[in-house]
């Protein structure tokens, strides 16, 4: 009898999860990640120059000792915190992981004194969007052809006084 990779992992409890920052080792898992995730995938170099730079703010999802997700976060000089990227292995998600990491992110990018939390999303990535505004990000604007295969994206604003987060 055959079980799919996906049956084996299932639902698993959040309390088991581990947010941390990203280091080196990480990378390949990170990176597989996110080829599996996005038909853009960012180049390994730039992984390596973001954990160089933003080691607070670059963090991992770990569950049994396995990278399952991860987030790419900075502040920009003007104090806009901007979500970089952020995914979940496919066989993990569901539970819970992708919000633990957006709400990480988010508290460390206000305690390091953002004013707003910006990013971008697909305007087809309907499940993000949604994830995106349960959180209280609005929509702001519309970036035409901003993707390479020509997709708009929108451009999605928090600001830091409406957080309800923990």
């Amino acid at each position: 009898m055959s079980v799919s990779v996906k049956q084996l992992s299932g639902k698993i409890p959040l309390a088991l999860v581990t947010i941390r920052p990203a280091r080196l080792f990480d990378i390949s898992e990170i990176m597989r990640i996110e080829r599996e995730s996005f038909r853009e995938a960012y180049p390994r170099g730039l992984f390596l120059v973001f954990l160089e730079n933003n080691p607070e703010t670059f963090l991992v999802a770990e569950y049994n000792g396995k990278v399952i997700g991860y987030v790419m976060a900075y502040l920009r000089p003007d104090l806009e915190g901007h979500i970089m990227s952020i995914a979940v292995d496919e066989r993990y998600r569901g539970n819970g992981i992708g919000s633990a990491l957006l709400t990480e992110a988010i508290n460390r990018l206000i305690a390091r004194g953002a004013r707003y939390i910006g990013l971008e999303v697909r305007v087809s990535n309907e499940k993000a969007i949604k994830l995106y505004e349960r959180f209280g990000f609005r929509k702001v604007k519309r970036i035409i052809g901003y993707y390479s295969d020509g997709e708009d994206a929108y451009y999605m604003l928090l600001p830091a006084e409406e957080w309800r987060g923990s």
